[in-house]
């Protein structure tokens, strides 16, 4: 039985999931935090009970020793050459990574390369890359990048209007983010249609502490909202999103901070938690609107308005569009953003049922039978995509 195992690795973190290949079916799944730092926590799910241990994890290489060994110990696994395939999140592949890739060790120089894109990931993906080579360096490993699919962009859609030296000299252009679920939505999404993908025009909206709307035309990403970075874009949990440049300067100005300064505000304490001043998880500000916060309320519109920026200017660019697709934490779980989003759309052919918007985390058409554009809950799945593109690999490696 072969298995293959999707990874995530953050600067302090490492989530997995096992999957039985090729039925797809999730074997055990988990998480390693606080890795580096004292007391960190060793989560995995087995038979559908959520294991919990506490214990210093000093580096990533212990946190994956210590993942193998467990599966091993639960009997998740009767040993380590039932592993067939790894396949690794890289968060920036820019220009060089249209696709997934075997890692070898040209790979994984030049996602060391691309650290300059993606500082706060690539090094942390490259890390559990590393740490799981030196334990198994015989199993197939793949690299799965979330701009990847965003390479489909024409120049029109990814090009800022600055000097064109700036792109060919330095690589300034969009890149766009979160495109693994982007693809695994577009492409259920197409199955629940019974339609062709390639058919298709389609919003995706991938909705979390970190969000992005995708233009998706013949299943191929057309525009994105994130940009260079993945600071661009709608308001988010703790991201400014698209603002007016010259503001960096003016806040410097005002404020005596550096330009790192000034970033890290935009980054870390703007979105919703800027505009609140509450908090960034949007759970908090639902129950604060609720009793009447009017800053919490304002976060929330905010946040709808700039998405409904992007769906109105996606569906002109697509002339039209056949489903809007709502996924990750926030599009899946929350009725009340679901609805904000949605009201007011009729114009352009969506016409949606109130009671059925009631629903957490689970596939579902919204939309009225008769609604010429579709609505639809999709969780997406992104571990699932990068276990599929590690088996297609392995047959071609």
């Amino acid at each position: 039985m072969e298995k293959t195992i999707a990874i995530n690795a953050g600067s302090s973190s490492l989530k997995f999931q096992l999957y039985d290949m090729p039925s797809e079916r999730v074997i055990t799944a988990g998480i390693v935090e606080r890795i580096g730092l004292k007391d960190s926590i060793f989560t995995i799910t087995v038979d559908g009970e959520k294991i919990k241990e506490i214990i210093d994890i000093p580096d990533h290489e212990i946190a994956v020793q210590m993942l193998l060994e467990k599966l091993i110990n639960h009997k998740v696994i009767g040993s380590y050459d039932e592993i067939t395939g790894i396949g690794h999140r890289v968060v920036h592949g820019g220009e060089r990574f249209p696709e997934s890739v075997y890692i070898d060790d040209q790979v994984i120089k030049d996602i060391e390369a691309l650290s300059e894109l993606a500082p706060l990931h690539n090094p942390a993906n490259v890390t559990g890359i590393k740490a799981f080579r030196k334990i198994l360096p015989d199993v197939v490993s793949v690299a799965v990048f979330d701009t990847a699919f965003h390479q489909t962009m024409p120049p029109a859609s990814y090009l800022y209007s600055l000097p064109y030296s700036y792109y060919e000299d330095y690589g300034i252009r969009k890149y766009g983010f979160h495109g693994t679920s982007h693809k695994y939505v577009s492409e259920r999404a197409a199955e629940l249609l019974g339609r062709p993908v390639e058919e298709l025009r389609l919003l995706t909206c991938h909705l979390g502490n970190g969000a992005s709307i995708a233009a998706i035309e013949g299943g191929k990403s057309m525009d994105t909202s994130m940009g260079f970075t993945p600071l661009a874009g709608v308001s988010m949990g703790t991201r400014s999103g698209n603002i007016d440049p010259a503001l960096i300067p003016f806040i410097m100005e005002k404020t005596g901070k550096t330009a790192e300064q000034v970033l890290d505000v935009l980054n870390k304490e703007s979105g919703m938690l800027g505009v609140s001043g509450i908090s960034s998880d949007l759970r908090d500000l639902e129950d604060e609107a609720a009793k009447g916060n009017d800053r919490a309320e304002l976060a929330l519109q905010v946040f709808v308005d700039r998405i409904h920026k992007y769906i109105g200017s996606y569906a002109a660019r697509m002339n039209g569009v056949d489903a809007i697709i709502f996924t990750a934490g926030i599009g899946e779980n929350s009725s009340y953003i679901r609805e904000k989003v949605l009201r007011g759309l009729e114009f352009m052919g969506v016409y949606w049922d109130p009671a059925l918007n009631q629903v957490r985390g689970e596939e579902r058409f919204l939309n009225y039978p008769h609604s010429p554009v579709k609505v639809i809950i999709i969780p997406t799945n992104e571990e699932l995509m990068i276990a599929r593109d590690v088996e297609t690999i392995k047959q071609n490696h």
